[in-house]
């Protein structure tokens, strides 16, 4: 039996970087997403997950033979459908960028025997002393050097499956239509569809094994998944701020503030095109940056993020409030047409735009279309609102454009689901998708 999970990426519709000083930020989910398929590689009739679905583990077979000298029909429990393809080795597939990774179970258990059993119910830190064993495991991959950013992901990796499923031999892959690097929560878009695919087949979660198709979890189940995922996120990041596994692992909309999340239910529909400028940027760089303008003009900088946090506001009230028809929903569009010039004149204000952003903002502009950067700027990408009434052929020119520049461009709805499940109970064939 294989399960397979999904989560999307994130978009900041409003209050990035202003959101470190206090003001309301909105983001939203994206229709792009990270898959991962999960089969371990063989069951044992000891193993208490053959409590979870005993009646795939066998085969019933019918045999006649002679008992005394009566000729009986025998119903015989055949083990030998099970699985039993792979040696005793974790792996993890990263198809995209064709890397594969592999630890026997036997080695991981000589690193992290202080972890102990499987604590799925109980998302956990891990210790300093703990993540320089992981990581000493993850060395051993030889990782190149130029993906070497990708450690901290695997890394991630090896805690949550070790902490939710224990010492299990099993197959991971992993494929994603998510840019990495770009800003649209690429990482916690894997930490979500791990936590999901890993929690699917444990003791805390209940899943429908029979349902067909994508499924999504109950509302305590999803916290499990977004308590483990921000886990994840915590090795990748260090101290993130919970905004983009909380968008991945519930979808739709969320306001940030202070600390609090506020969920938001939008009531219009939303398509944006996501320009990837493919222009790296150092996050903490900009952050520090803006910090650093603050200091320098506290009362400007004042009031800008106080706009902003204006704008973030009334943005939420946009998009929650009733669009009964086409008129109301155009109507709805144009103001969020404005905000979102607004933000991005205070986000140029705050001094993290960029050459290749005020490209995209240009270009999009010949064809009255508003734009804005979203995530930490510097480059990474930048949204463009595409309206209802908007032709296809428009749409198209604006793309031809902009990819001759050589910019990548994806586009998406806004504000769907969160983190999805499935069970392919054939043995499945590898594929995330």
């Amino acid at each position: 039996m294989e399960v397979r999970a999904r989560a999307p990426g994130k978009i900041i519709l409003a209050g990035e970087h202003a959101v470190v000083h206090g003001s309301t930020a909105v983001a939203a989910s994206i229709n792009l997403y990270t898959y991962i398929s999960l089969r371990f590689h063989s069951i044992s009739v000891s193993d208490e997950s053959t409590n979870l679905f005993p009646l795939l583990l066998f085969r019933i077979v019918m045999i006649r033979k002679m008992w005394g000298r009566k000729m009986v029909d025998l119903l015989i429990l055949d083990r030998s459908v099970i699985r039993r393809d792979d040696d005793d080795t974790l792996k993890l597939h990263l198809k995209d960028l064709s890397l594969e990774y592999s630890w026997s179970i036997r080695r991981i258990k000589e690193v992290l025997q202080e972890v102990g059993c499987p604590f799925s119910s109980t998302p956990t830190t891990c210790t300093p002393e703990l993540l320089k064993l992981i990581a000493a495991l993850v060395e051993e991959q030889n990782i190149p050097e130029a993906k070497f950013g990708l450690a901290s992901g695997v890394s991630a990796f090896i805690w949550l499956f070790t902490c939710i499923q224990g010492f299990k031999p099993a197959t991971v892959v992993v494929t994603s239509e998510l840019p990495l690097g770009s800003g649209l929560g690429s990482s916690a878009a894997f930490c979500v569809s791990v936590s999901s695919a890993l929690l699917a087949l444990s003791d805390s979660v209940t899943p429908d094994f029979s349902k067909q198709g994508w499924s999504v979890y109950g509302e305590n189940e999803l916290e499990l998944v977004n308590k483990w995922a921000l886990e994840g996120e915590k090795i990748i990041h260090g101290k993130p701020s919970g905004i983009d596994n909380s968008v991945s692992t519930f979808g739709n909309m969320i306001k940030f503030k202070s600390g609090s999340l506020t969920r938001l239910s939008s009531n219009m529909p939303l398509r944006m095109l996501v320009t990837n400028t493919k222009v790296g940027r150092n996050t903490k760089a900009l952050v520090a940056g803006v910090s650093e303008r603050t200091l320098r003009h506290p009362d400007a900088m004042k009031s800008v993020f106080n706009a902003v946090d204006s704008i973030s506001k009334e943005l939420s009230t946009i998009i929650q409030s009733p669009a009964p028809d086409e008129l109301s929903i155009t109507e709805k569009e144009e103001k969020l047409e404005e905000l979102m010039e607004m933000n991005q004149g205070l986000l140029q204000c705050m001094g993290v735009s960029h050459a290749s952003i005020e490209t995209v903002l240009r270009t999009t502009l010949k064809y009255k279309l508003a734009s804005k950067l979203t995530g930490a700027g510097g480059g990474g990408c930048v949204l463009t609102l595409l309206p209802t009434l908007l032709s296809g052929t428009v749409v198209d020119k604006v793309i031809s454009e902009l990819e001759s520049c050589g910019f990548q461009c994806l586009v998406s709805g806004i504000g769907g689901n969160g983190a999805e499940f499935c069970f392919d109970l054939s043995g499945g064939s590898n594929e995330a998708q």
